[in-house]
């Protein structure tokens, strides 16, 4: 899938799309209607869904839009504790009228059925559930309860997802919330607030904030590796790397990583590996496939003359052996949201700044043993616990010199032993390239895939919704 900013009519370039006007109306900067629908026929024809951003959380108070719109506050509350977003100056939509809330339904549905569109990620959920979003004390009016829920947003995300799911197949639905409200993407029978997934900020904000540090700081942060798995399987969750990471003086994700500039994208290139065989699916924004080294500038195109260099191409060939990895293995995305699908082989060789682990398909006897180097030494002899004995591929290798590495590996295929670690029979002795990431898969069928005591963060069976 493609995901694309807001498409709906907005007046202010710089606001990208996310203070529309004109729910009904995709944006005549990219032509009519019909061309849009052209647009999302040849997607469909490559194969590829589109989603869409939806901003149902707020609207501009520009005098051409919605607010104040038949001379009193129809579609926005009147008292602005309610109906005033003071992070962005906009006004909110007064969900518990049934006008209001159906123009917004429709909203929803019309896209779907007049431009086929896939999905919809929802923008600024946070913002919709809390009465308190951004307001201090006394900014804000209590429900009926007393207590800081939007009551009538809650039940207006719910009947979205429940008209949405009801009337699409194969559609989906995606929070983007940054909270702890629980069943985010849990059926609303359940309880739940329906959506089919939920961006995960918090592993976003904790591997960011490790790959920023300079690897010799590393050891004292492994945490921030290792922390989202005690979580990952409360919500079906989007891994992350949106728009909002690489704005406002925030870098490109190229330039966030430390050292000189080989390890700047043998940085990039193991961390997009972690994140491709992590639990969650991945949502990665453009430009971070190839190293763009400027942040995001909206009034320009991105900078793809960079192609011409052999680092940025190596970038762009990993994303797209990646793309084809995740497609190829089960093991990476068929269980993606339960925690069968995972086991911890090691998440506490904090000294070595090492990371690994097995990711498992519906059929145990399928999977994949990823593991990940976050410092630029060579780890010579590293002996890893796997599940079964025989012969393993070395299917990816980030410091693969065709990627721009320096080329250490294991000559693409290694021999497991019958050697006890990490609470396994069998162990891999590897040469971990470094700042890089191997992914290997048993060539022998498995028999049982032994837990042991490193499995024990894997977490509970959870209910999808997909």
């Amino acid at each position: 899938h493609i995901e694309l900013m807001p498409v709906h009519e907005y007046p202010f370039d710089g606001s990208w799309g996310y203070q529309p006007t004109g729910l009904f109306a995709p944006t005549s900067r990219y032509g009519k209607p019909n061309d849009f629908k052209y647009f999302i026929d040849r997607c469909h024809e490559a194969g590829i869904g589109v989603l869409i951003d939806w901003v149902a959380g707020h609207f501009p108070s520009d005098p051409h839009g919605l607010e104040y719109f038949d001379g009193t506050h129809l579609y926005e509350h009147s008292d602005p504790r309610k109906g005033k977003h003071m992070d962005w100056d906009t006004m909110i939509y007064n969900y518990g009228r049934r006008e209001v809330s159906n123009y917004l339904l429709s909203n929803a549905l019309y896209w779907m059925e007049e431009f086929h569109i896939d999905g919809l990620r929802v923008d600024a959920v946070a913002s919709m559930l809390y009465l308190d979003y951004s307001r201090k004390e006394g900014e804000w009016i209590p429900n009926m309860f007393g207590g800081r829920e939007n009551l009538e947003a809650i039940d207006f995300i719910k009947r979205m997802n429940e008209l949405v799911y009801g009337h699409h197949e194969g559609v989906m639905t995606v929070a983007e919330e940054s909270t702890s409200w629980p069943m985010v993407s849990r059926p609303t029978y359940l309880g739940g607030l329906g959506f089919g997934y939920k961006w995960n900020m918090g592993w976003m904000n904790d591997t960011l904030r490790y790959m920023c540090k300079d690897p010799i700081h590393r050891r004292y942060h492994h945490n921030l590796l290792t922390f989202g798995l005690l979580y990952a399987f409360t919500e079906n969750f989007i891994l992350p790397i949106s728009h909002d990471e690489v704005v406002h003086g925030k870098g490109s994700l190229l330039s966030k990583m430390p050292g000189d500039g080989w390890q700047k994208f043998a940085n990039l290139r193991c961390y997009l590996s972690f994140m491709w065989t992590m639990s969650g699916k991945k949502l990665l924004f453009m430009g971070c496939e190839f190293g763009q080294g400027d942040e995001w500038n909206h009034n320009k195109s991105l900078d793809w003359h960079l192609l011409d260099f052999p680092l940025q191409k190596g970038a762009q060939s990993l994303v797209r052996d990646l793309n084809h990895l995740y497609r190829s293995q089960p093991a990476l995305y068929e269980t993606d949201c339960a925690g069968e699908g995972f086991q911890w082989i090691d998440c506490h060789d904090s000294d070595n700044s090492i990371i690994s682990y097995v990711r498992i398909a519906r059929d145990p006897d399928d999977l994949v043993v990823v593991v990940c180097n976050f410092t630029p030494v060579v780890r010579k002899g590293y002996r890893l616990g796997v599940p079964t004995g025989g012969p393993y591929a070395e299917l990816v290798n980030t410091d693969a010199e065709c990627y721009g590495g320096s080329g250490v590996g294991n000559a693409g295929r290694v021999e497991a032993e019958m050697h006890e670690a990490h609470g396994r029979p069998y162990s891999l002795v590897l040469n971990l390239p470094p700042l890089a990431a191997l992914v290997l898969k048993p060539l022998t069928p498995v028999k049982q895939v032994e837990t042991g005591p490193a499995a024990e963060l894997a977490g509970p069976e959870e209910i999808s919704t997909q």
